[in-house]
């Protein structure tokens, strides 16, 4: 048991003083594939142990509306295989207000619901946060993100297939570079992480990989193709995620068109594609265990902790440590980059 992670006493003490009964399971903030397999172990894990479990549809907007349904075995069969969330997602303005949460908390009382896994990113979990300590619903967070910036987990549901989508489309785009001779500008999703293209970029070799976290030197960029246009290497590919500091797949495609007219060049932005599909078995397996650890967290007493994987072990981090802090990528990862693009 992670001591260091759990609500202080106090608050356990105070909170925790009924047993939890009724639970409520709900997704915000983006899709994110292998949610599903995350609801259905949550709802079959608090059948299991005798909790009765309600869906929350459309996140927080779902509990202001009171969209709120009892989930059976039954009601999460057949889903694991599925892209999305049967529960829907929304985003939410009125639960920024006290008004609002007010609101949620009246509809989540009239259901007798007094534990509550919120599946999404820190968004969902700063507003569980602040509704978990002005009343008395404990919960539990799951990272459900395909950009996998949320720390204390390696592993975010949905980065795996997202990672997976974008090889698997960057390769076959690859295959056409080559019939014609021309560089490829790939850009990929995350505004403000670079994980998906750090990763799918290793993992089809792209020539350059360019990333938020990092500041992109263009000039050195522009150095490297050149370098490559005379050594008759045409065939290029670079991996750029949309909140990079230059700017997207576009941006650069002026620029070198500019600087480097000899360069024929295609931009692919993946888009949403990226958010849909079906879980690879990493994204249904982690899932998996994190909704079947939140309910058990619930039984135990922790509160306001997210779930997460660290090391192959469960591991819990206070939902505010979880929002502040970012996961971030490793200058070995960056130094691999250098080396294996060269």
């Amino acid at each position: 048991m992670h001591n260091a992670c759990l609500a202080p006493s106090w608050i356990r003490t105070e909170k925790m003083a009924k047993k939890v009964t009724k639970i409520g399971v709900l997704t915000s903030g983006g899709d994110a594939p292998g949610m599903n397999a995350c609801i259905r172990a949550v709802v079959r894990t608090g059948i299991f142990h005798g909790l009765e479990v309600f869906g929350i549809t459309r996140g927080y907007a779902g509990m202001i509306d009171n969209d709120i349904q009892k989930l059976e075995s039954r009601s999460v069969a057949n889903i694991i295989q599925r892209g999305g969330t049967i529960l829907k997602t929304a985003r939410c303005k009125e639960f920024l207000t006290p008004e609002g949460r007010k609101k949620a908390y009246k509809n989540l009382k009239s259901h007798g619901i007094n534990g509550l896994v919120v599946i999404g990113g820190d968004g969902s979990f700063k507003g569980a946060q602040i509704f978990s300590n002005e009343f008395d619903i404990p919960c539990i967070g799951i990272p459900g993100t395909i950009d996998k910036d949320i720390a204390g987990t390696d592993f975010t549901i949905g980065f795996d297939t997202a990672v997976n989508t974008a090889i698997e489309a960057i390769d076959k785009i690859r295959d056409t570079a080559d019939a014609h001779d021309r560089l490829f500008i790939v850009e990929v999703m995350g505004r403000d992480a670079g994980y998906i293209a750090l990763h799918s970029g290793i993992g089809t070799g792209a020539e350059h990989i360019l990333i938020p976290e990092k500041k992109t030197d263009v000039e050195a960029v522009l150095a490297s193709l050149q370098e490559k246009e005379k050594r008759k290497k045409l065939v290029n590919i670079v991996v750029v995620a949309e909140g990079d500091d230059f700017g997207g797949g576009n941006d650069l495609a002026e620029l070198i068109k500019e600087r480097i007219p000899g360069f024929d060049i295609r931009v692919a932005i993946l888009g949403h594609i990226q958010r849909g599909g079906s879980p690879t078995s990493m994204d249904r397996l982690i899932a998996s265990r994190m909704g079947y650890s939140a309910v058990e967290c619930l039984l135990e007493g922790r509160i306001n902790v997210m779930v997460g994987i660290v090391n192959n072990k469960m591991h819990f981090t206070p939902l505010d440590k979880a929002i502040k802090a970012k996961q971030r990528i490793s200058e070995e990862w960056l130094k691999i980059v250098k080396i294996l693009a060269s």
